[in-house]
């Protein structure tokens, strides 16, 4: 019977429990500095409190990344996710001091000294536990698993290697036997022996302590079936290797598609929590956008039909999520016969590429013949006025608030196979290119490579860094011209 490591938060729940554990504590000793008595849990206001720590704690670890590579994080990289994750807290015990109405009966200290020692004593917490994990991983040899290897010449060291960085302790490497018998029986790999020839492998491993053999074989290799029916027969588990190093910049994972059981790859694998706490962020802040669309809407509205008597709003085809076609809503910011004039203006591009931007555009509302007057396009633009009206589409799902720029059709079309990739997700209000400095990129090549490093290093930390930047630019007006 082989025991499925858990995943996500569950394969760290030890960490979650201590760490609430340890929070709890903290918030404890932070009241008895300041009170000098233990009641803290005899009043209503801080008996929430703790639970509030409790739930934003647990909900922390389910629906963002708090404890992924905790076991390989260093001190400092621990440090400072430690102090980011009781500055969350605080936050959070802030805002519902806030919302409920209980701040002034609330010691504010108690909240400073909560920040302080619990920085202190989650720190210490985790770093001392994972000492221990690790420390009785590498000496506990009765619990650990005992891992045979099936390899070729070609890759058996770089296997090798690639198990004892990764595996923290959690496996014994047996022994190995090499399907193309390249490396005489006794001799070592990286510390480990090559033990029997290939042919004789189902007989060798009969008789030894075994709980699970690992198949790294190249991509061009069949996997030995014979080798994994004699294993199933005797019970021992086998996990087979899709590739020790494949150059494809993708994640995988095992399930059933259409009744058949297969490999999936893809840029980004999200959890269904992320997804959720995303969908949650975007429609909190649809609702929120679209109010203060309705506002803008009666102040902006008439100041673009006296500039150019028409409609107010600007509405456009563009690409979503995997090519998907939706219709895009702004402020309009220029003269209506824009579209029909870029044709002109192509010649003028300032970005290398598939986008098209300049700074001096006559088609701007206001601008004058050579675009370099700053009237009410210019303002619109430059605030990012005209952006408002597509929290519709935020709210709708067909836009995200931080995601890739949605192309227009006509980009779409002349894209690359490379291009593409960045459409893999759902397009966003606002994403890495806006927050880079938008108006100082000249290579469409550049945004590309924005996109990517945000959807391959993709969390809703990420997302939230992204918003915060974002309202920064736009109220002090940088990144765009």
């Amino acid at each position: 019977m082989y025991n499925k490591r858990p995943k996500g938060w569950l394969k760290h729940l030890d960490f979650l429990i201590l760490d609430i554990l340890v929070l709890e504590l903290s918030y404890l000793i932070a009241y008895w500095i300041r009170q000098q008595n233990w009641k803290l849990f005899q009043l209503e206001y801080y008996r929430n409190g703790a639970l509030v720590l409790f739930g934003i704690q647990l909900f922390l670890a389910i629906a963002t990344e708090t404890y992924k590579n905790i076991l390989k994080r260093s001190p400092v990289r621990e440090f400072y996710l430690t102090i980011q994750n009781v500055l969350v807290l605080v936050g959070s015990l802030l805002f519902y001091l806030f919302f409920s109405k209980t701040a002034e009966s609330y010691s504010r200290i108690v909240v400073l000294y909560f920040a302080i020692i619990a920085v202190f004593l989650l720190f210490t917490e985790r770093v001392l536990w994972k000492q221990g994990v690790l420390a009785r991983r590498a000496r506990d040899g009765y619990h650990k698993k005992h891992l045979f290897l099936i390899s070729d010449g070609s890759m058996a060291e770089a296997a090798v290697q690639k198990i004892k960085k990764n595996s923290l302790g959690e496996y014994k490497i047996i022994g190995i036997s090499l399907v193309d018998d390249s490396v005489p029986v006794g001799t070592e790999i990286e510390g480990v022996p090559v033990v029997t020839a290939f042919a004789d492998t189902i007989s060798y491993i009969r008789g030894i302590w075994l709980d699970e053999v690992l198949i790294c074989l190249p991509e061009e290799k069949n996997t030995p079936e014979e080798i994994l029916e004699k294993c199933a027969v005797m019970g021992i588990t086998t996990h087979t290797a899709l590739s020790l190093d494949s150059n494809r910049n993708v994640m995988r994972d095992v399930e059933k598609v259409g009744g058949f059981l297969v490999v999936t790859e893809s840029i980004r694998i999200a959890s269904d929590w992320q997804m959720i706490v995303k969908r949650i962020m975007d429609i909190a802040g649809g609702i929120v956008g679209l109010g203060l669309t309705a506002i803008l809407t009666v102040i902006v509205g008439p100041l673009i039909f006296f500039s150019d008597p028409g409609p107010i709003f600007f509405k456009q085809k563009r690409v979503g999520k995997n090519g998907r076609i939706f219709t895009m809503y702004k402020f309009r910011s220029m003269y209506q016969d824009a579209e029909e004039r870029k044709k002109e203006l192509m010649a003028r591009n300032e970005v290398k590429g598939l986008m098209f931007k300049m700074e001096h555009d006559p088609r701007i509302l206001g601008s004058g013949p050579d675009g370099t007057r700053k009237g009410i396009g210019w303002f619109i633009r430059k605030t990012s006025i005209d952006e408002f009206p597509q929290f519709a589409a935020v709210l709708t799902g067909k836009l995200s608030l931080v995601g890739t720029r949605p192309p227009t059709l006509d980009e779409w079309e002349q894209y690359d196979l490379h291009h593409r990739a960045r459409m893999s997700i759902t397009p966003g209000l606002t994403g890495m290119w806006q927050v880079s400095g938008r108006s100082d990129i000249k290579d469409f090549e550049e945004v590309i490579a924005l996109d990517m490093e945000y959807i391959n290093n993709w969390s809703i930390w990420e997302d939230i860094r992204i918003i915060l930047k974002t309202v920064m630019i736009v109220l002090t007006g940088g990144g765009a011209k």
